[in-house]
């Protein structure tokens, strides 16, 4: 997630999906050159290490995921010839900035890397993406969830690992609702409900609740389950648009009331909605709709901040359901040597050696705070499932998941201006649903990329 996903904004998007020069430099050259090419670049990848961009390690701000990466780095190096190294990229320019998607445009991607499956098609349809297959068995494909591995998948084939599940929910501050006079008693159950509540915990200093206001595939990530909870889909199953409904716009609604009531904020702090602190524990809003991962946040940054977590509140006669997101290893097919950095992807999450079911867990219970991808490394968490916060997701939040949709930039970006439009712009929510579908029928009767999911 956990779940990020702001498109690069120094290239076209439609550069990125349809010109497929602009990944295929490195694999066009190996293909003209040749058999002797492919065998230099094999000596040279031995000797060099594959380039791993993330941005966990090894500068992150929480150690304990920067320690989680560099000793799964370091079991790599000592037991594989060819070698790894971490490569650190900040937020500001691997998720929300261009860094990621313009080195593909130059030749110089990374050999491993993480998406979120909102930007899968991005990479995948620009033909930079292994096929990690062959290097998991059928034992570990088991293992997966088909919720969590679908929208990595194309025609059967793997081509990202997950390393977590980060399903939404909502936080509060138990010093807010106290100060209001509000208690656990208080929980909002519906959309109605948590804008009244909100309102009783603005303040000249506060925002009652926090919604995402900065455009990217985060934000489209986290409005997903307020547009599904009333029955609503941005496409039907014959591939057309669906986004002309009235679930649509009651969820354009919903967060355009929320900003013009006073009660949410028209910007956000710190690294953005999906930081709890900045926001939630620094006092700035008493609500904050956030992911699983806040908790590892607050523990680590805001150790004595007193909160609660709840479910998604519904619209009137809506059904429960939120998104579920997660980062996934992938492999450079064009890059030094794709097969071993396949093969890393495949060591470090998706084996049933022992040490890769308990890497996995390791991460969701004590490197961050996740639901896991796998049935084994659900097991292998043990009771950190059924305990506090986590075991209030487990137990409540999580079954109530619905897999993050995989769309082309295109798609993601008639979705993130209808929100946009409404949420800020003071647009009128019909006729923004209305002109987004009509766009993305006219993008979705000439796609011919891999399937939208």
């Amino acid at each position: 997630m956990t779940d990020i996903k702001t498109p690069g904004n120094g290239i076209s998007r439609r550069q990125l999906i349809r010109k497929g020069a602009l990944f295929a430099g490195a694999g066009l050259a190996a293909g003209l050159t040749g058999f002797p090419y492919i065998n230099r670049m094999a000596v040279r990848a031995q000797g060099t290490p594959l380039k791993f961009w993330q941005f966990y390690a090894p500068g992150g701000q929480v150690q304990s995921q920067v320690d989680w990466f560099t000793q799964m780095i370091s079991a790599w190096n000592d037991s594989h010839e060819q070698k790894v190294e971490l490569e650190y990229v900040p937020n500001a320019e691997y998720i929300n900035g261009p860094k990621l998607a313009t080195s593909f445009a130059s030749n110089e991607g990374p050999d491993i890397f993480l998406i979120s499956p909102g930007d899968f098609l991005r990479y995948y349809n620009g033909g930079v993406l292994q096929d990690l297959t062959p290097h998991i068995d059928d034992a570990t494909k088991a293992d997966f969830p088909e919720s969590v591995i679908a929208n990595r998948m194309v025609d059967g084939k793997i081509y990202g690992i997950p390393m977590e599940v980060e399903p939404m929910a909502m936080y509060y501050s138990v010093k807010a609702f106290e100060e209001a006079g509000l208690n656990e008693n208080d929980v909002p159950k519906t959309w109605d409900e948590l804008l009244e509540v909100a309102k009783k915990l603005t303040t000249p200093n506060r925002y009652g609740v926090l919604f995402e206001t900065t455009p990217g595939y985060y934000q489209n990530f986290t409005w997903y389950p307020f547009l599904w909870q009333g029955g609503g889909e941005f496409q039907t199953k014959d591939g057309k648009s669906a986004f002309d409904s009235p679930a649509t716009v009651q969820a354009l609604k919903f967060w355009q009331d929320a900003v013009n009531s006073g009660a949410a904020p028209r910007q956000v702090l710190g690294n953005g909605a999906n930081d709890a602190v900045a926001n939630l524990a620094a006092g700035y809003c008493a609500i904050q709709n956030v992911g699983i991962w806040g908790i590892s946040q607050l523990a680590g940054n805001a150790k004595d901040f007193q909160y609660g977590v709840f479910k998604l509140p519904t619209p009137a006669n809506g059904k429960y359901v939120t998104v579920g997101g997660g980062w996934a290893f992938v492999a450079n097919a064009k890059g030094k040597s794709p097969d071993a950095a396949a093969q890393f992807c495949a060591w470090a999450l998706a084996s049933m050696d022992k040490g890769s079911v308990q890497r996995v867990a390791d991460w969701c219970t004590k490197a961050k705070s996740d639901m896991p991808p796998r049935n084994s490394a659900l097991q292998a968490g043990g009771d950190a499932f059924k305990q506090g916060n986590i075991g209030t997701f487990a137990k409540d939040i999580h079954p109530g998941t619905r897999a993050e949709p995989r769309v082309p930039p295109e798609v993601y970006k008639i979705i993130s201006d209808a929100i946009q439009q409404t949420q800020l712009g003071g647009a009128d929510p019909q006729q923004t649903a209305t002109a987004a579908s009509q766009q993305l029928d006219a993008f979705l009767a000439s796609y011919s990329g891999a399937p939208i999911l």
